[in-house]
């Protein structure tokens, strides 16, 4: 069985060496679009998926979410090719390899390393998307492409459980969608509706204890209804009593979005959905600071917070720049239509 398994995978490193050559030279492009890249990407995950039976919306993820940590992580390059996974030079090589700069398929196999030739060149380059990718895939080959074994592989990798349901979630997210391009945005609050906001983050707070700010206060009157900003999954639904009745999405890039003080949810709203732009999630209220259902402890008003994850923390971060951004956005389509 297991010369069987290791002919199928020696197969399966063949066809997608072959599917590669064609298309080698156009992957490492400089992409001059996002339109582009995303089409470069893409094309790379669903060679993926047509050679090694991984689907693409699960190597889309892993590419995405490494992508999103390496632009707010100091300790990581920037990501130079169309792809974001990074690996490290002594796991690409091999930890006792004494060459870490190692090209060589062989003397890194000898080495245990993790690179691996994906475009048929004779190299595993690290500087290569083809390579970078199809290593990643080789890796993910040694567990399985059926869900539970992704999830396994993405734990030994990364030794972290909230790294493997961001993953995942991107995962659905894709898989949903059908396309790489989720980043469109929205005001929170409809057009037409009276609101005002200024720019209140890190601002001292004193109920419950002295503590800043972690939002932008949106004031407007009670009802009015409050919209995903993002595409994204509802990952937290219910009470809190600093923020009354509040919900949590997160984005395709890591980002959660925070919305607090909701005098209620929209009906079915559920964690583990999958929300767009300008879903529906409840409205605004004066919920807060105190046990569930207290409310009118100060004027009526959304609470919205932004937190990044970089792999190994969350923090959060001033919205007010994004929401003056996304509601010129806003007044722009409507004047277009």
């Amino acid at each position: 069985m297991k010369e069987e398994a290791l002919k199928l995978r020696i197969l399966i490193c063949t066809l997608f060496i072959f599917s590669f050559l064609s298309v080698s030279c156009h992957a490492n492009s400089k992409a001059t679009s996002d339109e582009e890249s995303y089409q470069k990407r893409m094309e790379l995950y669903r060679r993926v998926e047509i050679t090694t039976q991984i689907p693409w919306y699960y190597i889309a993820a892993v590419d995405h979410y490494e992508r999103s940590i390496r632009t707010v992580r100091n300790d990581l390059p920037r990501a130079k090719g169309i792809t974001g996974i990074y690996i490290p030079p002594e796991v690409w090589s091999g930890y006792l390899n004494p060459n870490k700069n190692d090209m060589s398929p062989l003397s890194i196999q000898l080495f245990n390393g993790f690179g691996v030739d994906g475009n048929g060149d004779g190299k595993a380059n690290r500087a290569d998307d083809a390579d970078v990718i199809f290593s990643f895939a080789d890796f993910i080959l040694n567990y399985g492409v059926d869900e539970d074994h992704f999830r396994l592989a993405l734990w030994d990798y990364y030794k972290r459980d909230k790294t493997v349901s961001i993953i995942m979630a991107k995962a659905r997210l894709y898989k949903h969608f059908g396309k790489l391009d989720l980043n469109h945005k929205t005001f929170p609050l409809p057009r037409g509706y009276n609101f005002t906001y200024h720019n209140t983050w890190g601002d001292s707070r004193g109920w419950g204890g002295r503590r800043i700010h972690e939002g932008t206060d949106i004031f407007a009157g009670y009802g009015v209804p409050v919209r995903s900003t993002s595409y994204g999954i509802v990952e937290m639904k219910g009470w809190n009593k600093y923020g009354g009745w509040r919900v949590g999405i997160r984005d395709i890039n890591n980002t959660y979005h925070y919305y607090a003080h909701l005098n209620g949810f929209s009906k079915g709203l559920k964690v583990g959905q999958i929300v767009e732009p300008g879903t529906l999630i409840g409205s605004v209220g004066s919920t807060g600071y105190g046990p569930p259902g207290t409310s009118g402890k100060f004027p009526p008003h959304l609470h919205y917070g932004m937190y990044k994850d970089n792999g190994r923390t969350e923090w959060s971060f001033d919205p007010y720049p994004y929401l003056k951004q996304w509601e010129l956005l806003d007044r722009k389509r409507a004047s277009a239509k």
